[in-house]
């Protein structure tokens, strides 16, 4: 009889555990909270590099505007362009950068693209900061000379770019007699989670790459950078400050 009735409980278990729904909740977070948990982390992550984006993008277009202004006025109403000048309008772009380590994790370039009454058109010198370096950050629109003295003067020294600078099919040209203030900035974003989830979600590029123009607006002296005593250390781009 207890054989019996033993068995008899536990042809009744499977159907008592069909009724229980005690846990259930339990259950569902435990397969839930992965997924749930992956998303967050990626609106996170996506979040935070639109706001990367946005920064980068925004030092570019106000480092462009600051180089095309930015100059000493003569007794001649021409504006002369100095190193001090172009030291300031580049560690502006280092203190909106700062939070970002814009400088430590990039490269920022600052290119004079120019065009003679000729019509023959050069990139005649460039400025940079930033610590890196390579194909991926330095200059991928041309490049100049960098050694003292010879990207300044004379106004025809420089690197012909008769096509302008940018990607191809959409280059920027300078004016006739004038110039037009080429930036990029090539940024290596860190991400907030880790490079695991970039790769993930198929994105495996962590490098972000900005570009910006203005034209000069003032009557600028295109002959050279100017450099009056006292004198301002040249950023030239053979340099890699933060």
């Amino acid at each position: 009889m207890a054989m019996l009735s033993t068995l008899s409980r536990l042809g009744r278990t499977p159907r008592r555990l069909a009724r229980d729904n005690s846990g259930v909740a339990l259950l569902e977070f435990a397969f839930g909270a992965p997924l749930v948990l992956m998303l967050g982390l990626y609106g996170i992550e996506l979040a935070n590099q639109a706001l990367i984006n946005l920064k980068v993008s925004q030092i570019a277009l106000n480092l462009a505007d600051n180089a095309s202004r930015v100059g000493l006025i003569n007794n001649a109403n021409i504006e002369q362009l100095r190193e001090v000048d172009m030291n300031d309008v580049l560690q502006a772009a280092r203190n909106q950068g700062a939070g970002i380590n814009l400088t430590t994790n990039g490269r920022v370039i600052v290119s004079s693209l120019e065009k003679d009454s000729s019509g023959t058109q050069r990139i005649h010198w460039q400025r940079c900061i930033g610590q890196k370096s390579g194909t991926n950050y330095d200059s991928t629109y041309g490049t100049t000379t960098t050694t003292a003295g010879t990207d300044t003067t004379p106004a025809n020294a420089g690197t012909l770019a008769p096509s302008g600078m940018g990607d191809a099919g959409q280059q920027v040209s300078a004016p006739t007699n004038g110039g037009v203030m080429f930036v990029e900035i090539n940024y290596d974003y860190k991400p907030v989670v880790g490079q695991w989830l970039m790769s993930l979600i198929g994105s495996s590029s962590l490098r972000i790459h900005y570009i910006a123009s203005f034209i000069v607006r003032d009557n600028r002296d295109f002959a050279q950078i100017y450099n009056p005593s006292p004198t301002a250390t040249r950023s030239t781009c053979n340099l890699y400050p933060a």
